[in-house]
């Protein structure tokens, strides 16, 4: 572990854990904070430290399963379509009611439940992403959850109010989903033996188009959702005029 700690590729992977943990993990906040609400002032840090540490040790353990099934064969080319997917999605109009599902609770348990359950409904995607830029280290991934955890529960509100202000972070973002899932489907274990004799570059090549399509489409699909929602104005019809 010491040794690889000097490698660029190390830290590059991080980097990546670290982004998709605070593009996609910026509902954990407001969920911790839905679930604390109702709690006695002097329980609430104790809620949200467990509650976060139990969500912590949840989605290390599910990523772990994650890392295991993309060993499979077509796993890392289905789990690729997901990030496909996900990146899209990103990138479209969020509903505003999307938490108002999350019950607050008077007890201290009760609120650590919530939090926990909660969050391992709403991984999915981070999982995905996650075990896709890990390329297989467990020992990464929980280093890049450990740093961007705190970031998402005592910086969010920075990062959600930076994301308002500069939406490209957030096609950046959806860009890194489409990179890792181009880049995740030169890695699976049935794509491998076509690759063989392909020219290095071409995962890159890849993971360049993977993150093309990702924006180009969401966008796309973006932009329609808009202008559908968009307040029809009404034509003010004349008077139609007496020529008797």
């Amino acid at each position: 572990m010491p040794e690889i700690l000097f490698e660029s590729s190390f830290w590059l992977a991080v980097l990546q854990i670290i982004a998709i943990d605070i593009l996609l993990g910026g509902d954990n906040a407001v969920v911790i904070a839905l679930a604390c609400r109702k709690l006695p002032e002097e329980q609430r840090r104790r809620g949200i430290f467990w509650g976060v540490a139990g969500a912590i040790g949840l989605r290390v353990v599910l990523i772990f399963f994650a890392l295991q099934l993309l060993a499979l064969p077509y796993l890392k080319v289905v789990g690729a379509l997901l990030l496909l997917w996900i990146g899209i999605k990103l990138l479209q109009p969020e509903d505003d009611d999307a938490h108002g599902n999350i019950e607050g609770s008077t007890h201290l348990w009760g609120a650590i439940k919530t939090i926990i359950i909660a969050d391992a409904v709403m991984s999915l995607d981070n999982v995905i992403a996650v075990a896709g830029a890990a390329k297989g280290n467990l020992g990464m991934v929980v280093f890049g959850i450990v740093i961007s955890i705190p970031i998402i529960v005592w910086g969010s509100k920075f990062v959600l109010k930076l994301m308002d202000r500069f939406p490209i972070v957030i096609t950046f973002g959806a860009a890194l989903l489409g990179w890792i899932a181009g880049d995740m489907v030169t890695g699976d274990v049935v794509v491998k033996p076509y690759l063989v004799d392909a020219p290095s570059w071409l995962h890159y090549v890849n993971a360049a188009a993977g993150a093309i399509f990702v924006v180009a489409t969401g966008k796309f699909l973006a932009s329609r959702k808009t202008a559908a929602a968009a307040p029809l104005h009404e034509i003010p019809l004349a008077a139609n005029k007496d020529h008797s």
